[in-house]
């Protein structure tokens, strides 16, 4: 029973703090709306909705949303305004309802519009709202000045409660010159799978608060195109078991550890003897390219199948490889003839020279691939290079590793990691910097 519930709540959503701060804000509203003293038949809704409309998942967003959300409010209004004044002053046009119907859908058309010429696009849904809301209840409104009135400040209300939610946060302190490394393997599943939309949040939430986030990954930068292409990245990413240092925004490794000429020939002519098939990853001129040695087999099939289509990489057949520019030799076999050529290439490839990592093909079981490496192609050196890198001059950066030990299990503990992670880079403080209790 207790591993059933358990299992239930790893797979259940989390609540995300955007849905808290909704409902929060439209309580706040109700609360508002009633000691303004409305109350049942009386409480008016916009407030509420522009409420739930303005909150955004980023701070940054809600400011600018806001803004604009208060010029949509102002063109609803003041076309709603002009509506009621022309059905006043011309009661016989609006004495059959459907013509009366078609006038309101006239107005929205309008509002949508003048919200389009004056290139806020973004505000057009709320002007339409706020139009609707004030000539609606026609003709049975009385003193339209008025009720226009309290229409645009029911929409301020909701607005402002939203702005103020978003921007409400305990008292904190940023811990600064701290460096965070995270696997990607504890975000997500394997390469083939999506990252959840809620995980991206919390990530890109942590990047525009300003935390410097290296992503590590044993793959090339090419799972990041499929699976977080939409993630705000602030810092370059550790890829290929630390082989690389790869800057997303600006496409390009800034450093590589290369196999040196030498070891990479005697790496190729020990694995021409031992095996069929094998991979040679080169990176030449901010490309990676993988170049197919020997006959494809059904497992190497199925993953270039999967593979191949993505715009980072490119597979080519045959010996037009550079030899230095080789950064890892895979191969991919049975789990059995993998684990006998790790063996085998035990006594025959020196330690001072390459690394060697197995690793389970994910989505193919009964497979492992076996990957070949220089031997300072290591996590541990990758990361001290890029604090090396992102260190201003005499402040040197403190490196913090987040992860699971048992790699992705569910979204929620990967969300858990996440805060942990937060909590880490800007913990709560009751005392401004330098003003701890006496």
């Amino acid at each position: 029973m207790k591993s059933a519930l358990d299992s239930f709540w790893q797979h259940t959503p989390h609540i995300g703090q955007r849905i808290i701060k909704t409902s929060l804000a439209v309580l706040i509203c109700l609360l508002i709306s009633y000691l303004r003293g409305y109350s049942g038949a009386k409480m008016s809704a916009e407030s509420m909705i522009t409420a739930i409309i303005c909150l955004q998942p980023y701070v940054s967003d809600t400011k600018s949303f806001a803004v604009s959300r208060l010029a949509g409010t102002l063109i609803g209004a003041v076309l709603g305004l002009l509506f009621l004044l022309f059905f006043a002053f011309f009661p016989s046009l609006v004495v059959i309802m459907p013509l009366l119907y078609t006038l309101m859908a006239v107005g929205v058309l309008l509002s949508l519009y003048t919200c389009v010429l004056l290139r806020k696009p973004d505000t057009a849904s709320l002007a339409a709202i706020v139009f609707l809301c004030i000539v609606i209840n026609f003709p049975d409104i009385e003193r339209p000045l008025y009720q226009a009135y309290l229409r645009i400040i029911d929409t301020f209300i909701g607005t402002l409660v939203a702005v103020g939610i978003n921007l409400f946060r305990l008292p904190r302190r940023k811990v600064p010159g701290q460096v965070f490394f995270l696997k990607a393997s504890d975000l997500v599943a394997d390469r083939f799978s999506s990252i959840s939309s809620s995980i991206l949040f919390q990530l890109n939430y942590l990047y525009e608060d300003g935390a410097q986030i290296c992503i590590t990954s044993e793959h090339a930068p090419a799972f990041f195109a499929s699976q977080m292409s939409n993630t705000r990245l602030n810092t370059p990413m550790i890829v290929m078991d630390g082989a690389a240092i790869y800057d997303v925004n600006e496409n390009r490794y800034l450093h590589v550890e290369f196999l040196s000429k030498m070891d990479a020939k005697h790496l190729i002519q020990s694995l021409q003897t031992r095996t069929k098939s094998f991979n040679i990853y080169n990176i030449h001129h901010n490309n990676t390219f993988v170049f197919h040695m020997g006959e494809i087999t059904d497992a190497e099939r199925q993953i270039y199948e999967s593979l191949r289509r993505s715009p980072y990489r490119s597979y080519l057949e045959g010996e037009n490889y550079h030899l230095d520019e080789i950064v890892a030799v895979k191969i991919v076999d049975s789990d059995k003839a993998i684990l006998d050529l790790h063996a085998n290439l035990h006594t025959a490839l020196s330690k001072e020279k390459y690394r060697m990592v197995i690793r389970p093909q994910a989505g193919i079981p009964g497979v492992s691939g076996l990957y070949i490496y220089s031997s300072h192609a290591t996590m541990a050196r990758a990361q001290q290079h890029l604090l090396h890198l992102l260190a201003p001059e005499g402040n040197p950066l403190v490196s913090r590793e987040i992860y699971s030990p048992s790699g992705y299990r569910s979204e929620r503990e990967a969300l858990q990691l996440l805060r942990q992670l937060g909590n880490l880079y800007e913990p709560i403080s009751l005392f401004p910097a330098g003003k701890k209790g006496s």
